[in-house]
């Protein structure tokens, strides 16, 4: 009778008591994150301020490529000996002070 008392009280403390020592469980594995779907949220908008400077940000490259296109054009028709009114901020001549040749106008 002992005997079978004392296995209930084992038993009904390895349900209550976590197991230590060597043979303890395993951890439980952790569950992979499921995937997103891109197309279960809605689409987010860039905020003004970011459109602002990412249109800041165009407005002067597309001024820089303006300028060396201008250049370019400058060299070539020089190339051609054709005179191209060409001038840039700070240029010691304004562009009025070039006679076009050619019938070449900017």
């Amino acid at each position: 009778m002992r005997d079978a008392i004392a296995r209930a009280l084992l038993w009904v403390l390895r349900l209550l008591l976590p197991a230590r020592g060597r043979h303890a469980a395993d951890p439980a594995p952790t569950p992979e994150p499921a995937r997103v779907d891109p197309w279960a949220k809605p689409w987010c908008s860039p905020s003004k301020e970011e459109a602002q400077a990412l249109f800041q940000r165009q407005a002067e490259d597309t001024l820089e490529l303006r300028i060396k296109r201008e250049r370019r054009r400058a060299l070539y028709y020089a190339t051609q000996g054709i005179d191209l009114p060409y001038s840039y901020p700070g240029a010691p001549f304004p562009a009025s002070a070039f006679r076009t040749t050619a019938g070449v106008s900017a």
